[in-house]
């Protein structure tokens, strides 16, 4: 029988953070679900012995550390940090305001920082732990209409890479998560706010931009609770995954990455090579 683990799920009380928190619950495991209002945590999940429900806003780090801090006096531990609270500020980087922008890396980027920072003191302490952060493909690849976010989660992919260098040693794993289109709640009017169109030279692709992504919405081909499923199994690996393509979409986005790159380094390879000192 598997040892029973402690989840954090920030963004629980809607979209994929829901299906996260009632597969880990349904598998047995504990939760602190978390959200910026626990009532509507507390209408998706109800009420059981093994769920705790937290206040979270993830751009304020004394919500963090005091999620963190509850977790433990319930639960006495924590495994697994899923890190999925996510929003989306969409449209063209000179159309976005400066506000939106800051927006999205505070909530996509420096949020996840936040809770993550409140996590690992405890498991640096266990000398265990495993931080999976949602990111999508968008951090794989840039696409138009998506500048904020796009830079929002190839930060988030950065930083992660980054952090499981420094806290391997300590027993603790991190996993990026890049799904493609699931079918989720962010494309509803509660987490995506478009940029005002204000550039003639845009306005033409800015309304094709938006009859795209409103359509969207609803018709993602992505099951989320399936992705809730896959992430069980990853949490249960002895060596869990750097990263987690999410979805026959993801796979494919990643493999034309992977092909792009190698012909942008192969078309310019005897340039790129030739730049050392002589004595090198």
């Amino acid at each position: 029988m598997k040892d029973k683990k402690v989840w954090l799920i920030t963004g629980a009380g809607r979209g994929m953070g829901v299906d996260i928190a009632k597969a880990v619950l349904a598998a047995g495991d504990s939760v602190v679900a978390t959200g910026r209002n626990p009532d509507k945590v507390v209408q998706a999940l109800g009420q059981s012995a093994n769920l705790l429900v937290v206040k979270l806003d993830i751009t304020n780090m004394t919500d963090a550390e005091a999620a963190v801090k509850q977790a433990v006096d319930r639960f006495g531990r924590l495994d697994v940090l899923v890190n999925n609270a996510a929003s989306f500020e969409a449209g063209y980087f000179e159309e976005l305001s400066m506000e939106q922008i800051e927006s999205q890396l505070a909530t996509s980027l420096l949020g996840p920082m936040k809770v993550t920072r409140a996590v690992l003191p405890l498991m640096r302490k266990q000398r265990s732990g495993h931080i999976i952060t949602i990111s999508s493909t968008a951090g794989l690849v840039g696409y138009e209409f998506c500048s904020a976010y796009s830079a929002s989660k190839f930060g988030l992919d950065g930083w992660m890479e980054s952090l499981q260098a420094e806290v391997g040693l300590y027993g603790i794993y991190t996993t990026i998560v890049n799904p493609g289109f699931f079918r989720t709640e962010l494309l509803t009017e509660e987490s995506t706010k478009y940029a005002e169109s204000s550039i003639e030279d845009y306005s033409e692709r800015n309304a094709q931009q938006l009859q795209f992504w409103k359509g969207a919405n609803g018709q993602q081909s992505g099951n989320p609770a399936k992705l809730a499923r896959a992430l069980l199994t990853i949490a249960s690996e002895e060596t869990p995954p750097l990263r987690f393509l999410a979805g026959a979409d993801a796979v494919a986005t990643a493999e034309q990455v992977v092909s792009t790159l190698q012909q942008q380094l192969n078309a310019y390879r005897k340039l790129s090579s030739s730049l050392s000192y002589e004595d090198a």
